[in-house]
């Protein structure tokens, strides 16, 4: 089984799996590149706590800073009453303490998005990737194809993005660059696309189907439901998939991300999630908001949708494991 964490895993792997690490990447470098992506926010919120003492009027502009920072009213509400608590708990009196239980209580509320991408259970591990135009769906494919490599997985690409103009040659760039395999028919039906991949997949030994799928607006029903059949013949191919049904959703768009979050939660049944471009003007918040949701997805009987990675740029390392302290420490600077 391959899974991705931040560290390499020590000691001699079972019989029957093994766990392969991406290659090792300066973790510092790319935690100050998120926090240099993150700084305009970090710093709305740490001008709060410049003040001579706690009162009323410094959770007012926390409050306003929080929904600045596109965390949601909800999540605005939650983290300012566990904020208070862990005020009084302490008896912290000095404003610049209060940044760091504010960073703890952040860190909470997002713990149980932290969890690593496992594959190997299956083979081949289906990997579905859905998402609006412009979220970086298919750059983010491309880099955790690289992950996946360097981590000793083989993968199989699928280019059932066949709305988009240039989508199927976008992708194909990706798997010559990574030296994978690709599926792609012109002008061809992302569900037959997908079906042929997924065989392929099998009879070649791969380890991981990548399906890039198109990109819609979740408002777009006849297109969402295009997603659904996508499924539903990946199922036909293999019963056992799709393993994972991600979301990539960019970084930029605030509260929409977790509009977006729900509608392809409610259509595909998500897995995980990939937040792109936190790379300068991206508030970052709204990480909070989808935190929220996520508890009441479990209090139904669910779990929370996981951040498998976020990315803060363009290159292929700028894509990383999702760290709960970390996002934390980086938005309040």
């Amino acid at each position: 089984m391959f899974s991705f964490f931040k560290k390499k895993i020590t000691g001699q792997p079972d019989t029957n799996t093994a766990q392969v690490m991406p290659a090792e990447r300066p973790r510092a470098s790319w935690i100050a590149r998120l926090g240099q992506g993150l700084r305009r926010t970090g710093m709305s919120i740490t001008t709060v706590f410049t003040g001579t003492k706690i009162d009323d009027a410094l959770y007012e502009e926390l409050e306003t800073a929080l929904l600045m920072a596109d965390a949601g009213v909800q999540a605005t509400e939650y983290l300012l009453t566990d904020l208070k608590k862990r005020v009084k708990v302490t008896a912290t009196t000095e404003p610049s303490a209060v940044k760091v239980l504010l960073a703890a209580s952040i860190a909470q509320l997002l713990k149980p998005l932290e969890k690593p991408l496992a594959i190997g259970a299956h083979k081949p591990t289906i990997i579905m990737v859905a998402g609006v135009n412009g979220a970086g769906k298919t750059t983010s494919i491309g880099k955790l194809t690289r992950h996946l490599s360097d981590s000793g997985a083989s993968v199989l690409l699928a280019a059932a993005d066949t709305f988009r103009a240039a989508a199927r040659e976008q992708l194909a760039v990706w798997a010559t660059r990574n030296t994978v395999d690709i599926v792609s028919q012109e002008g061809g039906d992302p569900a037959s696309v997908s079906f042929d991949a997924v065989t392929a997949g099998r009879a070649r030994g791969k380890d991981v189907v990548l399906v890039d799928t198109a990109g819609r607006l979740p408002t777009q029903l006849h297109l969402m439901e295009e997603l659904k059949k996508i499924k539903r013949v990946v199922q036909k191919a293999e019963p056992t998939g799709p393993h994972e049904v991600l979301l990539v959703i960019d970084g930029n768009t605030g509260q929409n991300a977790l509009a977006q979050v729900k509608a392809f939660d409610e259509t595909l049944g998500l897995t995980g999630l990939i937040v792109t471009k936190l790379d300068g003007t991206a508030k970052g918040g709204v990480l909070a908001a989808i935190a929220l949701w996520g508890q009441s997805r479990a209090a139904t009987g669910g779990a929370p949708v996981p951040v498998y990675f976020i990315g803060v740029g363009e290159a292929v390392e700028d894509l990383e494991t999702f760290s709960a302290q970390e996002f934390a420490d980086a938005l309040l600077g």
